[in-house]
């Protein structure tokens, strides 16, 4: 998916709260609709693609996140990881097995990819395994060395879930995540690993705001 896709829809606003914008989507051939969230972030774009890279601390910011586990990654920007999300009891947590790359745009923006890939490792009882999942995250700089973040999203998290109570619930996803990941960057005691493989495919060049 590529970022001119990925923006591509109907899109209906549905709420501004925290400068935080939301919209919704009805997806082809799904009952659940898809999300999209926009927000301002005051924090560099390397401290930005470094805070995705640093897999120990997911859990800060994706919402309802309760295991995170990395089972592939190369030097190719390419990443297999699995996430289980918490769910309201009794409904079984779900369990996302998804693949993710970092590539520049056309457009000037960053783009990290995700794709469900739901049969890349066995399934257990322990978890309702998400079979269809798709999202991307788009990191466009603008003046004064800021960053405008969008997260584009469709998930489907299964068949014993109503559609309309995942459609409910979704403007929870991208609202929360893109919250605690905001208030996480823009954290000056937060200083995640430059991931130094990023080198040797992508070239930031940042805009510096001026101290003067």
């Amino acid at each position: 998916m590529d970022v001119a896709s990925a923006l591509e829809g109907n899109w209906e606003f549905r709420v501004d709260h925290k400068d935080i914008k939301i919209f919704s989507s009805k997806i082809s051939g799904s009952q659940v609709l898809g999300f999209k969230g926009e927000a301002l972030f005051d924090a560099p774009l390397r401290k930005l693609i470094s805070l995705f890279h640093d897999f120990g601390n997911y859990g800060k910011w994706v919402h309802q996140l309760s295991e995170m586990e990395v089972l592939h990654k190369s030097d190719d920007l390419d990443y297999v990881v699995r996430q289980v999300l918490n769910t309201p009891w009794p409904i079984p947590k779900r369990e996302m097995i998804v693949r993710t790359a970092l590539h520049a745009s056309e457009e000037g923006a960053l783009a990290l990819t995700m794709t469900g890939i739901p049969d890349y490792v066995p399934s257990t009882p322990d978890f309702h395994r998400v079979r269809e999942a798709w999202g991307v995250w788009i990191l466009m700089p603008v003046a004064s060395g800021k960053v405008h973040v969008t997260f584009v999203m469709h998930l489907n998290p299964g068949s014993d879930i109503p559609p309309a109570l995942s459609n409910a619930a979704l403007f929870e996803v991208p609202f929360y995540s893109l919250l605690k990941m905001r208030n996480l960057a823009q954290d000056p005691s937060y200083k995640p690993a430059w991931p130094s493989v990023v080198d040797n495919h992508v070239t930031i060049i940042e805009d510096v705001p001026d101290k003067h």
